[in-house]
Formats: C-alpha cells, sequence, structure tokens
C-alpha cells in the first residue's frame, strides 16, 4: 500500500507539472530536455499557483495542511502561490451531501431531520479533514456541526506511514538527520493528526480553551453541544464575525487593528506560558472577528501543550532575547539539555547575537522570523543541538502569528508588545508572587500530609533501620563466604605441599 501511495503522489506531481518547481534551478536544468520528452502527453493550461493547490487539495489531508502553512509566510512565497494557497484554509472541495445524511443518521441512530429543527446540507466551509454545516437544535439554539470526511483515516494513515519512511531515508542519507529526530518529529504530527480525526476529543480541546479565555476580553470560543458530539460529528455554538484576513472591511467595521494584532501576541503567549495549552493551527481560515474587536477560534483538532520545564526554559530564553541578554539565552539552551554541556557559553552566545542583532528595531514589515529560525537552526547545527520534537507545534504556530501579525499590522513591533507579558508572567512564576501562588496550591494538601508526618517518618527511620541490618547481615555473610574459600584454598595449598615432600622424599 506504501508503494502504491508513493506512486500516486508522483503521478500527480508529475500531472499537475509540480516538476517545474525542481527543475526550474539551474542545477537540474540538465534534466529539463528528458522530462519534457516523458511528460509531452500532459497539457498544463492553468498558472503554476492553481495547479500547486489542485495537487495538494488531491493529494490528500496532509499536504493540504502543509499548503495551509506555505501561506502564511508571504514573506518567503511569491504573491500568486500564497493568494492562491490561501484558498486551502476553508475552499477545500466540499464532500457530497448523501456522505453527510449517513454520517448524520449513523451517529444519531435517527433522520437527520428528527434530530435538528432545520440542517442545511450546503457546507460553510470545507477543510481537508472535516467540514462544517449550520443548523438549528430543537429548542432554536443556532449551532455549526462539523462532520469528519469519509476515509480520511486510511489516507492519513498511509501518508504517515510514507512520513515514516522518509525520515528513515533522512537519518539515512543524511549525517544531520539523527540530530534532528526526524523519527520524534513524525510521531509528533501524526500524534496531533490523529487527535484531529476524533471529534470528541476537538470538542474537548475546545471547552479547555473556553474555560482559559472565559473571563478573557480578548479571544471567544464557542460552546460545545456535549449531548450531540461524536468521534464522527461536533455540535458546537454558531458564531458570527468576519474572517480575520479581510483587513479592509474590519477596518470599515471600525475595528482598531493596530490594537487587534496586539491582542493576538497576547493571547498567543497567554496561551504557551500561562495555561501550556495553545491552539496550534491559527492560519486566517481558523479566526473570525467579532463587531466588538474580539477574535474568535475556531478548529481546535490540533492542541499544543507543554510542561513546566520547557514553560520555564522557553520564557527565561524569550526574555533574555528580548533584553538581548545573549549570554542567558546560551545558558538557558545548556541548563534546559537541548545544547550540549560541554558547549562553551561564550562561542554559543557570539553566534545566537550575530543571529539576532540585525532584527531587533525593526517592525516586522522589515524581518522574516523565518529567515531568523533558519540561521538560528544553522546555528544549532553548528553547535550540536538536537531538535525538541515537543516545541515543532509551538514553532510553526509562531510562524503562523508572524504571518498573521504581518497582515494585519506591518508596523507591528512583536518584541516590544511580548516583552512585557512575558516580564510579568516570569515575576509571577519566579518572584513572591510565584510563591504565595505556590503556597496557596499546596495549602489544601497540607491538611494531609501534616498529621501523617509522625508516622511517616517512624515508618521511614524504622525502615531505614531494618535496611541497615539486613545490609550488615548481608555483608557478614559475604566476609563468612569468601573466609571460607580463602580456607579451602590454603587447605588445598598445604595438601598439594605434602604431597610433593612425601614423594620427593619417601
Amino acid at each position: 500500500m506504501r508503494l502504491l501511495r508513493l506512486v500516486k503522489i508522483l503521478w500527480i506531481a508529475l500531472r499537475f507539472g509540480l516538476d517545474e518547481f525542481v527543475l526550474g534551478r539551474d542545477r537540474f536544468k540538465g534534466l529539463r530536455p528528458l522530462v519534457a520528452f516523458l511528460t509531452s502527453w500532459r497539457k498544463l493550461e492553468a498558472t503554476r499557483a492553481v495547479r500547486l493547490r489542485l495537487a495538494l487539495e488531491e493529494l490528500g489531508p496532509i499536504f493540504v495542511k502543509f499548503g495551509q502553512m506555505l501561506s502564511t509566510r508571504r514573506d518567503i512565497l511569491p504573491a500568486d502561490l500564497a493568494d492562491e494557497l490561501a484558498k486551502l484554509q476553508d475552499q477545500v472541495p466540499p464532500f457530497a451531501s448523501h456522505y453527510v445524511r449517513a454520517t448524520l443518521e449513523r451517529t444519531y441512530g435517527r433522520p437527520v431531520e428528527a434530530v435538528f429543527a432545520s440542517f442545511e446540507f450546503t457546507p460553510v466551509a470545507s477543510a481537508s479533514v472535516a467540514q462544517v454545516h449550520l443548523a438549528v437544535l430543537p429548542d432554536g439554539r443556532e449551532v455549526a456541526v462539523k462532520i469528519l470526511r469519509p476515509g480520511i483515516t486510511d489516507v492519513i494513515t498511509h501518508d504517515i506511514a510514507l512520513l515514516d519512511d522518509g525520515a528513515s531515508l533522512m537519518q539515512t542519507l543524511w549525517r544531520e538527520g539523527k540530530r534532528l529526530k526526524p523519527h520524534e518529529v513524525v510521531r509528533e504530527f501524526a500524534k496531533h493528526l490523529e487527535d484531529e480525526l476524533d471529534l470528541m476529543r476537538e470538542a474537548s480541546n475546545a471547552s479547555q480553551l473556553r474555560r482559559n479565555f472565559e473571563t478573557s476580553p480578548l479571544l471567544l470560543v464557542p460552546e460545545i453541544h456535549w449531548d450531540f458530539c461524536s468521534t464522527e460529528v461536533m455540535v458546537m455554538e454558531r458564531m458570527r464575525g468576519m474572517p480575520v484576513s479581510h483587513v479592509a472591511a474590519l477596518r470599515a467595521q471600525g475595528v482598531d487593528i493596530p490594537s487587534l494584532a496586539r491582542a493576538g501576541v497576547e493571547i498567543f503567549f497567554t496561551q504557551v506560558f500561562r495555561d501550556g495549552f495553545f491552539h496550534a493551527d491559527m492560519h486566517p481560515g481558523n479566526i473570525m472577528v467579532d463587531a466588538e474587536g474580539r477574535y474568535i477560534a475556531l478548529d481546535f483538532g490540533i492542541m499544543g501543550t507543554l510542561n513546566d520545564v520547557d514553560k520555564h526554559y522557553l520564557a527565561q530564553n524569550f526574555l533574555a532575547f528580548f533584553r538581548r541578554d545573549y549570554k542567558r539565552v546560551a545558558e538557558a539552551h545548556i541548563e534546559s539539555g537541548w545544547a550540549p554541556k560541554e558547549t562553551r557559553v561564550d562561542e554559543f552566545e557570539a553566534a545566537i547575537r550575530a543571529v539576532c542583532e540585525p532584527v531587533f528595531d525593526r517592525p516586522l514589515k522589515e524581518i522574516s522570523l523565518g529567515k531568523v529560525l533558519l540561521r538560528l537552526f544553522q546555528t544549532s547545527r553548528r553547535f550540536n543541538i538536537e531538535v525538541q520534537p515537543q516545541l515543532v507545534l509551538l514553532q510553526k504556530t509562531l510562524l503562523n502569528i508572524e504571518g498573521l501579525g504581518r497582515d494585519l499590522d506591518p508596523d507591528l513591533d512583536l518584541w516590544v508588545s511580548a516583552k512585557p507579558f512575558l516580564e510579568r508572567w516570569m515575576s509571577e512564576q519566579i518572584g513572591w508572587r510565584g510563591l504565595v501562588r505556590r503556597v496557596q496550591q499546596e495549602a489544601p494538601n497540607w491538611g494531609v500530609w501534616l498529621p501523617q508526618t509522625p508516622r511517616l517518618v517512624h515508618r521511614a527511620l524504622t525502615q531505614n533501620h531494618q535496611e541497615a541490618i539486613a545490609a550488615s547481615l548481608a555483608r557478614l555473610v559475604r566476609e563468612q563466604r569468601r573466609h571460607t574459600w580463602l580456607l579451602v584454598v590454603m587447605l588445598a595449598i598445604l595438601a598439594a605441599t605434602l604431597v610433593i615432600v612425601i614423594r620427593a622424599d619417601p
């Protein structure tokens, strides 16, 4: 099956003329006549951008997601490609209505008309894994119904297998392969794709994010109607807003675009550092803005998580970076284990300074975080820094945030917007506020622990005493055995000596 899928990928690439992207480079110009002869049967009438989008759509969800990510990087893609790939965010061809009806009736065990007061079979959005329909519940509440694409699980399974084979090839043929941990990265990606295929899990993600921002004036998250959810169907509150990519329309509605851009930065850092739980698929197709200028989050299939250790070292890295304390950035990498312990701090510091210093004091329109990350990647290769698979989604999301910020407000200073938040967060974690907060969190447990302390101490001392006696006895037994063997050896030597003497002098 993997071989068939690989053949299909190559066939689609050739059919849509994607070889143009490779043969356009001078190093491959010698292959152009041969490829032109072998593909003389095809007719390429559409533009290269349209052909790329159509090929990605036909290749399936993993390739569509790749195109979605690329569409946010207008600084590294030509405008025609970025504009066309942006259609992948919410304009993937929908699947037929009879599949929709079959999935709903299989889920609920009754006709669609018996479940909803009304249901629109024409989808309002269609993405790589699922599509969304509008409906009204029997009690009159307006909802959005997300339905999984039929047969999508098998396609993703085969594509993940191909990616894993590619990871093996990378480790075999490229000397940097092992350091990049390609298998771990593929497993991390696969785990999140598997989560997307379970809409009950996505519903729980949405519920958690809604609870995290329940009192926030910056972000709205739809309510989940659990009685209507299953692994293939998710029913949530209908949200009304304008796509965040429609900047001119938002401005016409009176939305403060610079404030909106700054709010996006704060939302991102709040999710990452306060909650350790962040929306990891923040392309424009998944974000709307309401009439009051608040963000509306949609599509919760891919969520990233960070543990306390990762959050702590990430915050230290970001804060030191914003303060231009490159020595602290180098030290944090070594302390966290991301860089080898034998790394020279001064050399690492100088390398980081060379990458980061040129981007400060510039608006977002004059820098490319993607290029900065590329140079940092080259630096990490030099110092044998291992890729952290748990941070791959965070890096992807950071690129999405930069692309979104660039579209909203090219004059946005990402560093100035993020620095106060990180300083406040670090104060809450490390300063006296952090101590008070941790004491408050642990105080309820003290009522259980304190009365048991004398008994637990006595048990530990008794156990240690018993272990000490057992250790002493074992040591005595070993000594006795050793002495016994010495005695046996000495007796054997004495017996041999006597035999030799008797034979020598009968």
